[in-house]
C-alpha cells in the first residue's frame, strides 16, 4: 500500500493532466484573437455555420461514389419463410399461425409462407390443415397428395404495408375541337 494514501488532505491531480482552457477572441497577444481559431473567411469562419451530415467539402461524396444496384420496395411485405420439411416434424396435424408460433417455426407476428422441395426427400409428409397467408404450388401438391386441406388466409392491413394518403387525382380529359 501506498505510503500517502490516508492523507487525503495533499491530494492533487497528476502532472500535466490539468489544463487552462482556450479563451479564444481575447486580443491579438493571445495567439487566439483576431479569427479566433476559425481561419480567413468562408462558411466556417462565420457564425451559425454548422457542416451538413456527410458533406466532404466539394469532394465526391461516399453515397455518391458508390455504384448502386438494385431496387429495394419500400411497402415489400416480410413473410415468416417455413419449408415443408419443417412442417413434417410439426405434430398435432394442424399448422395454421397459432400452432407454428407455438412450435418456434415462426418467431413473432406476421404472414406465413409454406415453401415446397427443391427435388426429392426421405421426409414424409403427414396429413395437415395447413392455415396460412401463401403456398407455392409445389408445397400446395405435397399438402394436397397427402390428403391435407389448405386454407389462404388474408394479410391485415399492418402486414400488407398499404401506404395511407391521399387518393390520386383522376387526369382531365382534354375536349378536342374541331
Amino acid at each position: 500500500m501506498h505510503k500517502d494514501s490516508g492523507d487525503l488532505g495533499n491530494l492533487r491531480p497528476a502532472e500535466g493532466s490539468v489544463k487552462n482552457r482556450k479563451r479564444i477572441g481575447r486580443g491579438r497577444g493571445s495567439g487566439h484573437g483576431d479569427t479566433a481559431t476559425k481561419g480567413n473567411k468562408g462558411a466556417q469562419s462565420r457564425s451559425g455555420y454548422k457542416s451538413r451530415a456527410r458533406f466532404e467539402g466539394g469532394q465526391m461524396p461516399l453515397q455518391r461514389r458508390l455504384p448502386k444496384r438494385g431496387f429495394n420496395v419500400p411497402d415489400r411485405t416480410e413473410y415468416h419463410e417455413i419449408s415443408l420439411n419443417a412442417l413434417a416434424r410439426l405434430e398435432g396435424g394442424v399448422a395454421n399461425p397459432e400452432t407454428l408460433c407455438a412450435s418456434g417455426l415462426v418467431a413473432g407476428r406476421g404472414p406465413i409462407v409454406i415453401l415446397g422441395r427443391k427435388g426429392p426427400t426421405e421426409v414424409t409428409l403427414p396429413k395437415l390443415n395447413v392455415s396460412v397467408h401463401r403456398i407455392t404450388t409445389t408445397a400446395r401438391a405435397a399438402v394436397e397428395a397427402v390428403g391435407g386441406t389448405i386454407t389462404i388466409l388474408p394479410l391485415e392491413p399492418f402486414d400488407r404495408r398499404v401506404k395511407k394518403g391521399p387518393a390520386p387525382k383522376p387526369k382531365k380529359k382534354k375536349a378536342i375541337t374541331a
